[in-house]
């Protein structure tokens, strides 16, 4: 899996167990509804940190969080 892939399924699997829509996302996090609506449909192939941050801050998370889950063991190198 490549990691945009694994940060779309992550944030997909945040707003379901929060029930947080797209919208409320972007919002929540001072983002653009299409900045998140580009990660989450793969649009987005380089995800900035600084975004990821952003989308941390808004929902009350650290980097270390987001990214302690299984989605990102095994991810693949993108050059």
């Amino acid at each position: 899996m490549k990691i945009k892939d694994a940060i779309s399924k992550k944030l997909l699997k945040i707003c379901s167990e929060r029930n947080i829509s797209v919208n409320k996302l972007a919002t929540m996090c001072c983002l653009t509804q299409s900045t998140i609506q580009n990660i989450l449909d793969g649009n987005s192939s380089n995800p900035k940190v600084l975004t990821i941050v952003s989308i941390c801050d808004g929902l009350n998370i650290t980097l270390k969080e987001f990214f302690d889950d299984d989605l990102f063991k095994n991810v693949d190198r993108e050059d």
